[in-house]
């Protein structure tokens, strides 16, 4: 495998071990070829980075490259969040962006984000198209390979410049967001952006919107207080203790780069995000009478999204894993809303990428409107949709393991699990197993690591634990 490998979401890697500025060089000086290659160049590249270590260095490093190339950099002037550098570079119509971020992974590792002109994450032929140039920058002798110019020189020649893309991103979300209604409720919120870049962004918005906010963790750490930057459940213990102590209508988070969110009623119950995104299906569609368009979730997310989305006669789009699935869709399209399990959400003609602080805002906005509970308003859904229990397992192989379920997966799928039988075998992105009981089981495998995802779904814990140890004997011995 290359050096620089692209993912589902950027290249990311321990810093100081791949991580390091010689290789930033070459990453940068290959996203520099590709859009001179394909003549995406002369409007410039907005450069930002979130809390972590090394952030300013490698924007500033990444901003003399493009210049070394010809190409104006436009630097954020702190840590940005994901969704703020893909709005900003929408509206100033820039070639593309370049964010130094490795979203909610631990402090010990860094990464690069890659958009394009169209806003949202690199797709597969750009990636690969990137690694090739990479490869063949360090077969010419990597960092060296690599054009730079001074950033005063730069400066001088007016190829680099410090922006505030703060202001215009908050006039966005007044515009998406009805503030009169959280006014009016006088919500109380504990909001917690974890050390992250969502600091001063997801706490000023709410206040903007006249919320009485307590907001937690709003300095800047790299190590993120010890823990991973991800707001979800064992990772946000403070902000549901605060929620109880408080009695706060809600507890809001968001991850390092605040492309993903967390949502924690006023019991301090954790929603998951597929939850929340049924929830702002619902939402949506009675308060947005001019948003059209369809639901659009990744494969693994749940289909009580789809029982939402039908209630509403909405149409579903299923997309593989990986929001760029999603921000291509948007780009041909209008949607509603577009969503995916692992916290990634957007909206109506906002930007193709995350955007964990839209997200909380519209939970705040539903909880003003509705003035009860989220689980007041779920328990109405299930009763009119019926329930959705999900489930995931992680699983470690050895090669020859992993290999011969490939094989098997491809060549001679099962028929049935748990004493159901598959009704659709869906390939989208892994295997998706949805039987004739309308629960299903998928099979993933990741990109980057030697693990095999197993994700669950259906009416029960029981039915769910069945299809857990089903699937668990399948992928570890092949019986189903």
């Amino acid at each position: 495998m290359s050096i620089i490998h692209f993912g589902t979401s950027g290249w990311r890697a321990i810093l100081c071990d791949d991580f390091t500025t010689p290789n930033v060089a070459v990453a940068v000086q290959a996203i520099a070829e590709h859009l001179k290659a394909t003549r995406h160049s002369s409007k410039g590249v907005l450069v930002s980075y979130d809390g972590r270590f090394m952030g300013e260095r490698f924007a500033r490093q990444a901003a003399e490259v493009l210049a070394g190339n010809g190409i104006k950099a436009y630097v954020t002037d702190r840590d940005t969040p994901t969704p703020v550098v893909a709005f900003e570079q929408l509206r100033r119509r820039l070639d593309g962006a370049i964010n130094f971020t490795a979203s909610h992974n631990p402090y010990e590792y860094g990464g690069l984000k890659f958009n394009p002109h169209w806003g949202g994450p690199a797709t597969y032929d750009i990636t690969k198209d990137i690694e090739k140039r990479a490869d063949a920058l360090f077969a010419k002798g990597g960092a060296k390979a690599a054009k730079s110019l001074d950033w005063d020189l730069a400066e001088k020649r007016r190829l680099v410049s410090y922006i505030d893309p703060a202001p215009a991103y908050f006039t966005r979300l007044a515009q998406l967001v009805d503030y009169s209604a959280i006014k009016r409720a006088g919500l109380k919120v504990i909001a917690d952006p974890l050390h992250g870049a969502g600091r001063g962004y997801l706490d000023e918005a709410l206040l903007r919107a006249g919320a009485k906010v307590t907001a937690l963790h709003t300095n800047r750490d790299p190590y993120f207080g010890g823990g991973a930057p991800e707001p979800a459940e064992g990772h946000i213990d403070e902000m549901v203790g605060m929620v109880k102590k408080a009695h706060a209508h809600l507890g809001l988070g968001t991850d390092g780069d605040s492309d993903r969110f967390g949502v924690v009623d006023d019991d301090g119950s954790f929603l998951m995000p597929n939850l929340v995104i049924a929830l702002l299906v619902h939402h949506l569609h009675r308060t947005r009478k001019k948003w059209h368009g369809p639901v659009v979730r990744s494969v693994v997310s749940s289909s009580f999204i789809d029982a939402v989305a039908h209630k509403c006669g909405l149409e579903v789009v299923e997309t593989p894993v990986g929001f760029k699935w999603i921000g291509q869709i948007m780009t041909q399209r209008d949607i509603l809303i577009g969503g995916e399990e692992s916290g990634g959400l957007t909206v109506f003609r906002h930007v193709p990428e995350k955007d964990g602080v839209l997200a909380c805002l519209l939970m705040a906005e539903m909880r003003a409107i509705e003035r009860r509970p989220f689980r007041a308003v779920l328990k109405q859904l299930y009763a009119e949709v019926g329930s959705f229990i999900p489930g995931r397992s992680n699983f470690r192989l050895q090669e020859a393991r992993k290999q011969a379920l490939v094989r098997q997966l491809a060549a001679k799928p099962p028929a049935a699990f748990a004493g159901s039988k598959v009704a659709k075998h869906i390939t989208l992105d892994g295997h998706k197993f949805v039987l004739e009981d309308g629960s299903w089981l998928a099979v993933r495998f990741s990109g980057t690591e030697p693990v095999v995802r197993l994700y669950l779904e259906a009416s029960s814990a029981a039915r769910v634990e069945q299809l857990r140890k089903a699937g668990a004997a399948y992928i570890l011995g092949g019986k189903a």
